[in-house]
């Protein structure tokens, strides 16, 4: 188990992740390196947010 940086639940790191969770996967690792530090929650809501906020990712 692992503890998410931002929330500071405790998460499973293998436990399976939806699309947006997946997506907020790759924008930890690629833009703000902090990949398998978050929970899926955050990476989802990571991903929703970039989604609707930058744009410069949405291609």
């Amino acid at each position: 188990m692992k503890c998410c940086t931002i929330c500071k639940k405790e998460f499973d790191e293998a436990e399976e992740r939806s699309e947006y969770a997946e997506a907020g996967e790759w924008l930890a690792g690629e833009v703000w390196q902090d990949g398998g530090k978050l929970c899926p929650l955050c990476l989802e809501n990571r991903a929703t947010l970039v989604m609707m906020y930058c744009h410069e990712y949405n291609s």
